[in-house]
């Protein structure tokens, strides 16, 4: 790990052919949506919050698991300059962003090219019968109206596999990157963080983030709330 300043990261993004984004909860934090495990974040203070979040607790204990969720959408939240940024280099050079985040607000900001890892808090479905359901019905109640199903949001529990297509489009978007840019996460996640091993051999990897991370290959660090390094990125049109 070597460390990086402010002005050279925004250098390098600004002239980077082919950027691929890894992003984390604290891209979100400053559009209101709470991180998980910081003393403000969703965990704390719930005993076995991954249990709330476990398919075994959508199954056997329905309520349970429905409660939990809903304190997780923040439906009126709005994305910050992080998104904003990330969505108008997309504009003008090729830039995918993979993310751990299920709130939507890369794609709110305007970006297309996003692989939501672990799925979207916003798109929901019904178990009974497949069908899609709007999430505000969702909020509503966990049961179908139409086949009285339950209903569940598109995002990956804890106990259940990732979707094998998800992590070929992840995967891909890291293997053309001539820069990656970790944001905003503490890079502990599996099998989020073993992205980072089909970066390019020459690849420039940078990590922004509040405390260090770790990785096997070399990178750049810069400590920082990543809204510093985006609020005054001057993206070239």
């Amino acid at each position: 790990m070597r460390t990086i300043d402010l002005n050279t990261v925004r250098q390098w993004l600004v002239q980077a052919p082919a950027i691929t984004f890894l992003t984390g909860a604290g891209v979100s934090t400053a559009s209101g949506v709470p991180d998980y495990r910081s003393l403000s974040g969703v965990y704390h203070g719930i005993d076995r919050p991954e249990y709330l979040l476990s398919h075994t607790c959508m199954k056997r204990e329905p309520d349970k698991f429905y409660n939990f969720v809903k304190t997780l959408y923040h439906p009126m939240a709005q994305p910050n300059c992080i998104h904003q940024q990330m969505a108008a280099l997309e504009a003008v050079k090729e830039t995918w962003i993979v993310s751990q985040n299920i709130d939507g607000l890369h794609r709110k900001a305007g970006s297309h090219k996003v692989v939501d890892f672990h799925g979207n808090l916003y798109n929901c479905y019904c178990q009974g019968c497949g069908r899609v359901v709007p999430y505000q019905d969702y909020l509503k109640s966990d049961r179908h109206s139409v086949c009285g199903g339950q209903l569940r949001p598109a995002i990956t529990l804890y106990e259940e596999g990732l979707d094998e297509q998800i992590i070929q489009q992840a995967i891909a978007a890291v293997a053309s990157a001539e820069l990656v840019v970790i944001v905003g996460t503490s890079f502990q996640v599996h099998p989020f963080c073993d992205l980072i091993e089909y970066a390019k051999p020459d690849a420039t990897i940078i990590a922004i983030n509040q405390t260090p991370i770790t990785m096997q290959r070399e990178f750049y660090y810069l400590k920082a709330n990543a809204l510093s390094v985006f609020e005054h990125l001057q993206v070239e049109e």
